[in-house]
């Protein structure tokens, strides 16, 4: 029989526990990509403070999942129509590029009924909104973060977290990110989604709001995806945080 010494007995450990250890790891950040395609047709919501805005932070994400099959709504807290003193859009110009977008990324959208800019929080808007989003039964809801320096932005993050306390906490909730350092503040991911071979799609969507300035915010959303690339490994990606307490819905995952 072969003889072993002690030193060798430690050393042997030591490789099996560094294996474990790099399996774990393995493991973790499967995770954090998320996952296998779904056994079943999801509903997802996406929603947006403005007609944009969900293309922006979520357009591969959502690419992704109508690629699967899944359902997507794209909810708009307004239809982004500008006053004409401020040199914006009308509310048919958007409507025509909102329609545009949703059909590239092969999802629908709705409206909340809100006005652009002047977003109201009360008893009453949180309760339409939170029927709105009982008709749809989500298994998943994306929105925006709640940090952020636009006030719809904040408002439409606000209504969906309602939403999801209202409803007894039952789809799973996850905010995104737009313009990231501008908007978003403060924002530390705990999922991300390869969106390298989306990203045509997504810009394709995003610039299908011709009237909203996408020579702009195209470039810098794109930055921010190529940054979240960098955090998990992949040329471009898009970045999540999942709401405490929420049931997990993993996430679409890289086709292999």
């Amino acid at each position: 029989m072969e003889s072993v010494t002690r030193r060798e007995i430690l050393v042997r450990a030591g490789r099996v526990g560094t294996g474990i250890a790099v399996a774990s790891l393995s493991a973790s950040a499967a995770s954090q990509t998320s996952l296998d395609p779904q056994p079943h047709r999801l509903k997802i919501i996406v929603a947006g403070g403005h007609p944009g805005d969900a293309e922006y932070g979520c357009g591969g994400t959502i690419a992704r999942y109508t690629g699967m099959g899944h359902e997507v709504v794209l909810l708009h807290l307004n239809n982004g129509e500008w006053p004409k003193d401020k040199g914006g859009a009308p509310a048919n110009v958007r409507l025509a590029e909102a329609s545009k977008a949703a059909e590239i990324l092969k999802a629908r959208p709705a409206y909340a009924g809100q006005v652009n800019g002047h977003a109201i929080l009360d008893a009453a808007h949180f309760d339409e909104f939170r029927k709105l989003v009982e008709n749809e039964r989500p298994d998943i809801f994306f929105t925006q973060w709640p940090i952020d320096q636009h006030r719809d932005h904040r408002a439409i993050s606000s209504l969906a977290f309602d939403a999801w306390l209202q409803m007894g906490k039952k789809f799973a909730l996850y905010y995104y990110e737009v313009s990231n350092g501008e908007d978003t503040l403060q924002f530390s991911p705990t999922h991300y989604v390869d969106i390298t071979e989306m990203e045509p799609r997504k810009r394709a969507a995003c610039y299908a709001h011709a009237s909203a300035s996408p020579d702009r915010f195209y470039a810098l959303q794109d930055q921010v995806a190529k940054f979240r690339g960098i955090d998990c490994g992949y040329e471009r990606a898009e970045a999540f945080v999942l709401q405490v307490q929420s049931p997990r819905v993993d996430l679409p995952a890289r086709p292999i």
